[in-house]
């Protein structure tokens, strides 16, 4: 017994790491090698058959410590950034997909339950796959990456609630004829049964949330505080997982789900002051068992189900890569966001991801979802995840195409700029009532207000320095409208954007976006209209200097390099060097890195 856990896990990780490896390099998100690893380990597929039972035990831990990472990491303030957005869309295309996949269920004769459930499960994104997406094209801190990401935590929030009331909605449904592998509709069940159940689940919700939420907030932070001062890492680690698996746990006596349990805990720990090491320490463990979740998913896939059901098969996968796509677009462009940004996100969600296997496996615990279906779900995660990274390439082809057809671009753009042109005249009117009351004014244009653009806005207005800020974000300028400060809606690549701005009457540009490429157009553009101009760029690589001097940059902050130097003067400080020393070794660095400015 021992030893055939113990073949099956090590098997299990082998083959994850041999097919996570390929899909690595061939720049796919590993969670198709694991999933492809499943696959070859399962009963339908020729060589050694892994057992299921035991994978399926590991996948539990994975999943709570899944969820446990979740909670860890949900930040309220992220979602809040950015609610008018994520939240309409993600419940809009959350109820887009669901309704598409009902359709689709129907009328090709499955169980309208059945239906639901893939509609759902097919409606979330993996935070994974979006993350890596966002990361490796260089927008995840840009408006459309923050966008993305707060619409994701929508979804998150949305799966939790599903988990929680699948129970008590497969009570309902199943009692009634509409749990998988029964055709047609559920028939109708008396209102008061429905709210009994539901009311039952709701109450169980707030009891595990009020123990946790309430008796956690005083016994956790003191327990973690209390084991962080033993300064050892072991009992550290050994407690995180318990407090994790113990509320977990604590869940199922409560008739709550693992899931939800493991996310509370996680909001939890994720307040305390120990709560960056809790993460560096459950993200091993959280990482590892969740490997073997998405191996034992793989291990439940029968391929005869792309033979027997290719019609649905095919119907999911263009709910994934066009239905909602085209709906988070619409949601975006309909906002008035830029049509960049409705493009980015929508391509960005445009895949099936970790939680719609939670929500499948829970679905055929409860029998509102057949093994045939999770098969299709599968398949569906395999291609969109697959096949998600070579469609984010397309967005800039897509977006320049559009651009060549004046007419069709117009039709896109109006919408979307209407309100920023409305905003956009009355500050232009005040950049250039600015420009005539004061000719000894001193004018600074930043482009991009994030966290950097930020801190310089703040510190040239302590120094008197005019700022204009031009951003994409329409409630960022409406903001700083709103305090009484300069700014301009618009792509920054543009001449009447910049011009908007004044441009031609600034001395500094400072641009603060991480996009190179937008730094490159923005600083050709700004040097046409203004020659004169000193240029400040944001640079994230050293390799990256030599082409934004060529294009105009007068003095280039580098990332690499300041990384370097600011890690070599805490380690100088460190091991007790005098001050002259620490000097010379930093000039020292800086003149190997290139990095060359007045001390």
């Amino acid at each position: 017994m021992h030893d055939e856990l113990l073949i099956n896990l090590s098997v299990s990780l082998l083959a994850a790491l041999f097919f996570g490896l390929i899909t690595e390099k061939l720049r796919l998100s590993p969670i198709v090698g694991y999933l492809i690893a499943g696959i070859v380990l399962g009963p339908y597929t020729p060589g050694f058959v892994g057992d299921q039972e035991t994978a399926l035990q590991f996948a539990e831990i994975g999943v709570v410590l899944l969820m446990f990472g979740v909670g860890l990491h949900f930040d309220l303030r992220d979602l809040l950034a950015v609610k008018n957005i994520a939240i309409p869309g993600a419940v809009g295309q959350i109820a887009a997909a669901t309704a598409l996949g009902t359709v689709a269920a129907v009328a090709l004769g499955w169980p309208t339950a059945e239906g639901v459930v893939l509609g759902i499960a097919i409606s979330v994104a993996s935070t994974v796959v979006l993350v890596r997406v966002l990361t490796d094209n260089d927008v995840l801190h840009t408006t459309q990456g923050h966008i993305a990401v707060g619409w994701l935590i929508v979804e998150d929030i949305f799966t939790v609630l599903v988990l929680v009331v699948l129970p008590a909605a497969a009570d309902i449904l199943v009692a009634d004829g509409g749990g998988a592998g029964e055709a047609g509709a559920p028939a109708a069940v008396p209102g008061g049964g429905i709210a009994m159940s539901l009311g039952m689940a709701v109450a169980r919700i707030g009891l595990l949330a009020a123990l946790v939420l309430g008796a956690g907030n005083r016994l956790i932070p003191p327990l973690l505080n209390l084991v962080a001062r033993t300064r050892s890492r072991e009992l550290f680690t050994l407690c995180v997982l318990a407090i994790a698996l113990a509320i977990a746990t604590g869940a199922l006596y409560l008739g709550v789900s693992v899931a939800l349990g493991a996310f509370l805990a996680g909001m939890v720990v994720g307040q305390t002051e120990v709560s960056h090491q809790a993460a560096a320490d459950a993200l091993p463990m959280r990482d590892a068992f969740a490997v073997v979740f998405f191996v034992s998913v793989g291990m439940l896939f029968d391929p005869h189900v792309l033979v027997e059901q290719p019609l649905y098969l095919a119907v999911l996968l263009a709910i994934v890569l066009i239905a909602k796509p085209l709906t988070a677009i619409a949601i975006v462009w309909g906002l008035r966001y830029s049509f960049r940004n409705a493009l980015t996100v929508g391509i960005a969600l445009a895949q099936v991801g970790e939680f719609s296997f939670l929500l499948a496996t829970e679905a055929i615990e409860h029998q509102l979802m057949s093994e045939e279906g999770r098969s299709l779900l599968v398949a569906t995660a395999i291609i969109s995840i697959t096949l998600n990274p070579l469609m984010f390439r397309l967005i800039e082809p897509m977006e320049r195409w559009l651009r060549s057809k004046p007419a069709l671009w117009k039709a896109i753009g109006s919408r979307a700029e209407a309100g920023g042109i409305r905003l956009n005249e009355s500050m232009s009117a005040r950049v250039a009532k600015s420009d005539g009351a004061d000719d000894s004014t001193t004018r600074a244009v930043i482009v991009g207000y994030g966290p950097v653009g930020q801190t310089a806005a703040r510190i040239l207005r302590g120094f008197g320095v005019e700022t204009v800020v031009v951003d994409l974000n329409i409630d960022t300028i409406r903001e700083l409208a709103s305090n009484g400060e300069l700014g301009v809606y618009g792509d920054s690549t543009r001449h009447d954007i910049l011009e908007a701005a004044g441009i031609k009457d600034a001395k500094y540009l400072l641009v603060t976006v991480p996009d190179v490429l937008v730094r490159t157009l923005v600083i050709i553009t700004a040097k046409e209209i203004n020659s004169r101009l000193k240029v400040f760029a944001r640079a994230r690589y050293l390799k990256e200097r030599a082409w934004l001097e060529e294009v105009g940059a007068t003095q280039i902050c580098i990332e690499e390099a300041e990384t370097a130097v600011g890690l070599a003067r805490l380690l100088l400080s460190e091991v007790g060097a005098d001050p002259e020393r620490v000097t010379s070794e930093l000039t020292r660095i800086q003149r190997e890195l290139g990095v060359h400015r007045e001390e």
